[in-house]
């Protein structure tokens, strides 16, 4: 049984990644989909005059508003559930009251999906370095595997998907899950490694890490790739542009607080920026 989260908000893009989530059906025999919808607290009812925390149930509009909402999701997951009834896949919803991020970490944490689809709109600029999206965070933190999608995608129309990475360091965990993701998606896969002004390497350097990492975990059907760019995340999207790819793969060093803000994260500015779906999955080895 694969067990997958779909974050859900009734947002146009979570209902791209529920669609995403079920045509993978077509791949797996036995599929378990959570829908998992976080009512979040108001900002101007998160504290108290004195700036102490203010249960926003503590009081009889407090309530009355989240139990009128929670039944409307109720009322609406119900009726969602009436229009996805195929045999390959089952689902199950979740409502819950609390802070989105750490309701759906919470989740991953307790209950181990395999995978993670999230629909995403991005974020720049201040909101980006400052504050971060909710994507961002369950990109950075998740320990499974996420996909985060923008716009309508068809998992079986994927034909041609980028692996970046520095290939720096050997991680069998992570080569193991691009094996897989070989399986799943009847796809050509592209190894890249970006070459960048202030991380220049060789041509001759840049094809040994490749072809190592390749011959250490004897993967087939590979085409590798030497790109030159400016920065990492701008080569990594113009290589994706210029061969026509559906989806980008990378790894995220998993960094927090003030060691992010400093360093920042490439995979998170890819999923920023990319149109096209981008797999993501935290490492306990840093991709540089």
């Amino acid at each position: 049984m694969i067990h997958i989260l779909v974050p859900y908000d009734f947002s146009k893009v979570a209902k791209h990644a529920l669609q995403f989530a079920t045509k993978l059906s077509a791949t797996y025999t036995k599929l378990h989909i959570t829908l998992l919808h976080v009512i979040d607290f108001p900002l101007n009812m998160g504290t108290g005059s004195l700036g102490t925390g203010m249960d926003p149930l503590s009081n009889s509009q407090g309530q009355l508003y989240f139990n009128e909402l929670k039944e409307k999701r109720k009322v609406e997951f119900e009726q969602l559930k009436t229009t996805h009834t195929e045999p390959g896949y089952t689902i199950d919803t979740i409502i819950v009251l609390g802070n989105t991020f750490r309701e759906i970490i919470g989740y991953v944490t307790e209950n181990k999906p395999d995978l993670i689809v999230m629909g995403s709109t991005g974020s720049t600029g201040w909101e980006e370095t400052w504050i971060g999206s909710n994507t961002e965070k369950i990109v950075r933190t998740a320990s499974c595997p996420v996909i985060t999608i923008k716009k309508k995608t068809d998992p079986l129309a994927i034909k041609k998907v980028v692996f970046a990475s520095s290939f720096n360091e050997l991680d069998a965990v992570l080569a193991s899950r691009i094996k897989n993701m070989q399986q799943v998606f009847d796809a050509q896969f592209y190894f890249l490694n970006v070459n960048t002004p202030g991380d220049f390497k060789t041509t001759r350097e840049s094809e040994a890490r490749l072809k190592k990492f390749i011959k250490t975990y004897t993967f087939e059907n590979i085409k590798a790739e030497i790109y030159n760019s400016l920065s990492e995340e701008s080569g990594i999207l113009e290589f994706a542009d210029d061969i026509g790819a559906d989806m980008i793969a990378m790894s995220t060093h998993g960094r927090t607080g003030f060691l992010h803000l400093l360093t920042g994260s490439i995979a998170e500015d890819v999923v920023n920026q990319s149109a096209r779906p981008v797999w993501t999955l935290k490492t306990s080895v840093p991709d540089k």
